[in-house]
């Protein structure tokens, strides 16, 4: 009988043992995987982090030769994948100034920004007389959020060629359209589908088609506009040629935005 409970003691100890072992196993397993997970949700917060502090990264203002501003503005395609700005005075722009380029003056610029959005991660290039006021309009964008801002040299750095006619976006455009000429410089057949109720159609190839439509008043406000800028852009300069004051050219033509052309309508 002694004998009989003496193992039964034995095998009680035992089970006692195993258990304790498996608790410490358990406990041990547990530790183990709360410290992965610590480490895992360090890991995830730093990457977050790191996320965080790369979206609020102050891009850099880069610098541009003006011989490569030039070649730009120079090629029909290259141009289209760069926004240029003037940020001299009104009057400076009108006496001359790099052809496509919108004018927002520094005073004003700040203000101004907003019309441009679309354009917070394409290529952006400002210019001045020296670069000293467009790389003061430059620090503004890049503060701004904009990733790819260039200040390009000055028109009394580089020799440029300059013209005089102004330019314009789409939004301006449609604003306008009611009190301007709007000469569209579009093919004939686009022009017949729809078109803005002040234009006229012509053909900036044909110089003769422009001298036809234009009127007596040297001031008169006259806006071309067509597919990408480019057509409307060479009737604009002929137009500005003939003494017309007030000759804008729309950079936005109608394979970029959708025009509402009852914007025209008196």
């Amino acid at each position: 009988m002694k004998k009989n409970l003496f193992g039964l003691g034995v095998v009680l100890f035992a089970l006692s043992l195993s258990a304790c072992g498996q608790g410490n196993k358990t406990e041990t397993a547990a530790k183990q995987e709360t410290t992965v997970a610590g480490s895992e949700a360090a890991g995830e917060s730093k990457a977050a982090g790191e996320t965080t502090a790369a979206a609020t990264e102050k891009a850099e203002v880069k610098e541009m030769k003006g011989d490569a501003l030039a070649k730009i503005v120079a090629d029909k395609e290259e141009k289209e994948k760069y926004l240029v700005i003037d940020v001299r005075s009104a009057e400076d722009y009108a006496k001359g100034h790099i052809k496509f380029a919108l004018n927002m003056p520094l005073d004003t610029f700040k203000d101004e920004v907003s019309k441009i959005e679309d354009w917070k991660d394409k290529d952006v290039v400002l210019y001045c007389n020296s670069g000293k006021m467009s790389g003061e309009a430059a620090e503004i964008l890049v503060n701004d959020g904009f990733t790819k801002v260039y200040n390009a040299e000055g028109v009394k750095q580089h020799s440029y060629d300059l013209t005089t006619f102004g330019n314009i976006r789409g939004a301006e455009l449609m604003e306008k359209a009611k009190d301007a000429l709007v000469v569209d410089a579009r093919e004939a057949k686009d022009f017949e589908k729809e078109h803005f109720a002040t234009a006229v159609n012509v053909n900036p190839e044909d110089t003769k088609t422009i001298d036809a439509i234009l009127p007596d008043d040297k001031n008169a406000l006259i806006i071309t506009h067509c597919y990408s800028g480019n057509r409307s852009a060479k009737a604009a300069e002929y137009i500005a040629s003939k003494g017309y004051t007030n000759v804008w050219n729309c950079l936005d033509g109608t394979k970029e935005i959708s025009y509402d052309f009852s914007k025209g309508d008196k």
